[in-house]
C-alpha cells in the first residue's frame, strides 16, 4: 500500500506534569539541556494537504505558536484525561482565521468529556468568541482526515481504553500499558513507532523503560520513539546511552519526514 509523504512534529513529549515538574529541584528539572524540557504529549502529522493534532492538552496553545502552526484541520485525541484535552478552547483562535468548526474525532468516552469541560461550546444560544467544535465519532473503524487514513490501534491504560493511531508507516501510542495481540498486529509493519514509557521503574498504568523496549523489540519497529516521559526517567543524554539500537528518546521539536 501507498502512503502520502507525512512530516510528524512531536509538540510535546513529557508526562501530565510536564517536565520541569512544578517545584521541583530534582537534576532533570534543573537540566540545562533543552530535550529535558518537556511539555504534555502530543505530536503534529502534516501531509502536503492536510494538518492535524493528536491531543490538545494544557501546552495546545504555546505548541501551536512554537510549531508556527498557522492551519489545523482536525484533533484528534486519544482518550479524555486533562493533560490531553485541557487546551481545546485554543481552538478559538483557527475557528476565527479560517472562519470554519474546528473537527474533532474522539470516542464517546472522551466526547463525553469535552461537552462537560467546555459545554459553553456546545450551547444552542451563541456568542462572538465561543470555540466552535464540530465533533465526529470514532471507534476502531479506519476513517479519513482529509488525505490521511488514520487506523485507530486500541490499547489499554490500566482499565481505561485509549485510542492510538497508525498514520502509514508510523504509529502512535500514548498512555499504555498493554496492547493486546490483534492490536499489535495493526502496528507491526510500522517503519516508526513512538510508545509511551513513564519512567525506569513499573507503574500502574503506564509502560516503564523496560516493558517499552520489550514491546518494541517484540514488533520489530526498525525505530521507536518514547514518549510521556516523566523527570524519574533521568536525563536524556544519559538514558540514551542505555538504549538498544534503533530505540530512543524522543524529545519536544523532534520533526520525521516520512
Amino acid at each position: 500500500m501507498s502512503y502520502p509523504s507525512l512530516k510528524i512534529t512531536f509538540l510535546g513529549t513529557g508526562t501530565s506534569s510536564g517536565v520541569p515538574m512544578i517545584a521541583c529541584d530534582c537534576p532533570v528539572c534543573q537540566s540545562p539541556d533543552k530535550k529535558d524540557k518537556r511539555l504534555r504529549s502530543s505530536i503534529l502529522v502534516q501531509s502536503a494537504n492536510t494538518t492535524l493534532a493528536v491531543d490538545a492538552g494544557p501546552d495546545f496553545r504555546y505548541q501551536m505558536l512554537r510549531a508556527n502552526v498557522k492551519h489545523l484541520d482536525a484533533i484528534v485525541f486519544t482518550h479524555p484525561h486533562k493533560d490531553h484535552v485541557a487546551g481545546l478552547d485554543d481552538v478559538r483562535a483557527f475557528n476565527f482565521f479560517s472562519q470554519q468548526p474546528m473537527k474533532v474525532f474522539a470516542n464517546e468516552m472522551t466526547q463525553e468529556v469535552i461537552i462537560r469541560e467546555f459545554p459553553y461550546a456546545f450551547y444552542e444560544t451563541r456568542y462572538p468568541g465561543l470555540p466552535e467544535i464540530q465533533l465526529t465519532t470514532i471507534d476502531l473503524t479506519p476513517f479519513m482526515v482529509g488525505d490521511i487514513l488514520v487506523t485507530p490501534v486500541q490499547v489499554w491504560h490500566l482499565k481505561m481504553p485509549v485510542m492510538g493511531f497508525r498514520f502509514g508507516k508510523f504509529t502512535y501510542i500514548t498512555d499504555a500499558n498493554n496492547i493486546e495481540p490483534a492490536e499489535k498486529d495493526k502496528i507491526r509493519g510500522s517503519e516508526v513507532l513512538v510508545l509511551n514509557t513513564l519512567r525506569k521503574e513499573k507503574h500502574i498504568s503506564h509502560y516503564s523503560l523496560s516493558e517499552g523496549i520489550a514491546v518494541a523489540q517484540e514488533l520489530a519497529i526498525p525505530q521507536t520513539y518514547f514518549t510521556h516521559l516523566s523527570h524519574q526517567m533521568g536525563k536524556h543524554a544519559d538514558v540514551e546511552t542505555e538504549l538498544p539500537e534503533g530505540i530512543n528518546l524522543g524529545w519536544d521539536g523532534l520533526v520525521l519526514n516520512l
